[in-house]
């Protein structure tokens, strides 16, 4: 299995469940590695043979900047389940990272992995 992945992308994101966080987008850091098979894109070199990631990164932009979930659980899974749609991904694992979480903390955040068959 060959693996995509995307590292660091921040999204401004209107989300959580107090009350001081529903005024105003805050960062959310996403990782993400997806399985995908390379071959194909490798032998001709050509874009459309790939799994484009700056795709990925604009359909995951468009729809986390559309969105006002309460939790971050939420976003993700339909961050997971999008990509898995649009893309064809069987496989992937995303870390989601919410800076402002806790005080004293880098950050706080969730992992999920999915795939399917």
């Amino acid at each position: 299995m060959d693996i995509i992945f995307i590292r660091q992308l921040r999204l401004d994101v209107l989300i959580g469940v107090h009350e001081h966080e529903r005024h105003a987008p805050q960062p959310l850091i996403l990782d993400l590695e997806l399985a995908a098979d390379v071959a194909r894109a490798a032998a001709s070199d050509r874009i459309e043979d790939a799994l484009d990631y700056s795709a990925v990164v604009g359909a995951l932009t468009e729809y986390a900047q559309g969105t006002a979930f309460d939790l971050i659980e939420s976003l993700a899974e339909g961050c997971a389940a999008l990509i898995q749609e649009r893309f064809a991904v069987t496989w992937l694992r995303l870390t989601l990272h919410k800076p402002r979480a806790i005080e004293n903390a880098a950050s706080a955040g969730l992992v999920i992995e999915r795939g399917r068959a």
